[in-house]
């Protein structure tokens, strides 16, 4: 081979190879810096971290950050933020302030342009309804929570199937002087509450949406509530959780309602199981129903790189996601085939958690939803004076003073009851 021929190859195998190197450049350049906001504590938060330095070690188009934001404050964040672009590229939340945030605007991003079929069918059935409003979907659903019966089994050794079972054992367990009761949860909460409202057919809202929180069900669900804490005497005073947890941790609750977040409150020396919450008498036999809460993935309105984001989101509620999330984090991922896992099924708390679900109701995701926690939950709270015809009058005013801003939803025939 001749100079000038060896020199020409040279030449064009150098041009090559720097050609070669630009587009490698380019691509690294290319990775798309993705931010996701979420409100996870502890093991929780691990789990998900984790999860998504998996999602950076297997692709190369995105590198996701996270940040924790205290969950006090989260939802007024991303109300502050999001709107005005501040905020994150993907947010995780509960989805009964999906409505609010799609009605104020500039908050959400539809996503049903990207959503697969193949990606809906690997979820638990009726998971996607929480994550639409007004028939367009807006996140995908990541994990479920909702309330259960937590029992001490050194205290009961078969959890109650009724009401009546319920109230028996409870009595049997209760010695109110020393500080003993057999039942213990927040029934001054209406999200606790709920499920007693959703066992006699009680909701929230009518289509419309119409509010019915004056309805005759949601009123005879008051009445029992009363019983248990009044007359059967087998509910503790001023339930909060710091109450509740104490009393679990002393023995001297013997049965709670409430979620998987209760449990790390709970002390290594009590032995506990976990069953679906009971059927109620006063009703007919139907089972309570408590209120489902399903944590969305969204896309936040504002982002730059909204496929990006999105293809994040569909790993998140992946098989190999949702592995690492109940495992590690202790969490109820959507993902339907994670169930199956031989780690999974041999978990009872994951296992009785997901047994409640057959009967839990979705949390409605109406706009109006967060204007209804405040003036019921605040009109429960005074559990010594409570009544009905308190909770209605203080429901009702604050929906009037709300009905301006949000036209055609106004209270009205709103009823006495004296119990």
């Amino acid at each position: 081979m001749s100079r000038t021929k060896h020199g020409f190859f040279g030449k064009a195998l150098a041009a090559t190879l720097a050609v070669a190197a630009l587009g490698a450049a380019s691509i690294a350049q290319a990775a798309t810096d993705l931010t996701v906001w979420h409100a996870y504590r502890g093991d929780e938060k691990a789990a998900f971290e984790k999860v998504v330095a998996q999602y950076n070690a297997k692709q190369q188009d995105a590198v996701v950050k996270t940040l924790a934001v205290p969950y006090d404050a989260y939802a007024d964040k991303i109300t502050a933020s999001v709107p005005r672009g501040k905020g994150p590229d993907v947010f995780i939340f509960a989805q009964d302030r999906l409505g609010g945030w799609v009605e104020a605007g500039q908050t959400i991003e539809p996503i049903d342009f990207f959503v697969d079929p193949k990606v809906v069918a690997q979820l638990v059935p009726g998971m996607m309804e929480a994550m639409t409003y007004r028939d367009t979907v807006y996140g995908l659903p990541l994990n479920y929570k909702s309330i259960a019966m937590i029992y001490n089994t050194a205290l009961v050794k078969t959890p109650p199937k009724t009401t009546g079972e319920l109230i028996k054992v409870a009595k049997g367990l209760t010695n109110a002087p020393s500080g003993r009761f057999g039942l213990a949860y927040k029934y001054s909460n209406f999200f606790f509450h709920a499920a007693l409202m959703n066992a006699f057919g009680g909701q929230v809202f009518e289509p419309g949406p119409k509010p019915v929180i004056d309805s005759t069900q949601n009123v005879a669900a008051v009445k029992t509530m009363l019983q248990w804490y009044k007359k059967d005497g087998i509910l503790p005073a001023d339930p909060s959780s710091t109450l509740i947890a104490s009393l679990f941790n002393d023995g001297k609750a013997a049965i709670v309602f409430s979620g998987p977040w209760f449990l790390g409150e709970v002390q290594d020396k009590v032995k506990y199981a976990i069953a679906p919450l009971p059927t109620v008498d006063e009703a007919g036999g139907k089972p309570l129903r408590p209120w489902l809460t399903v944590e969305g993935v969204y896309v936040s309105a504002g982002s730059k790189h909204k496929e990006a984001s999105y293809a994040f989101a569909e790993y998140l509620v992946s098989l190999d996601a949702a592995r690492v999330l109940a495992l590690e984090g202790g969490q109820l991922p959507t993902n339907k085939a994670v169930y199956s896992d031989p780690k999974v099924a041999a978990n009872p708390t994951l296992q009785g958690f997901r047994k409640q679900l057959d009967t839990a109701v979705p949390m409605p995701n109406y706009a109006e939803m967060t204007l209804m926690w405040s003036p019921v939950t605040t009109a429960m709270m005074g559990t010594e004076s409570l009544d009905i015809s308190r909770m209605l009058r203080a429901s009702a005013s604050a929906w009037a003073r709300s009905s301006a801003s949000m036209p055609g939803w106004a209270p009205g025939g709103w009823m006495h009851v004296t119990i």
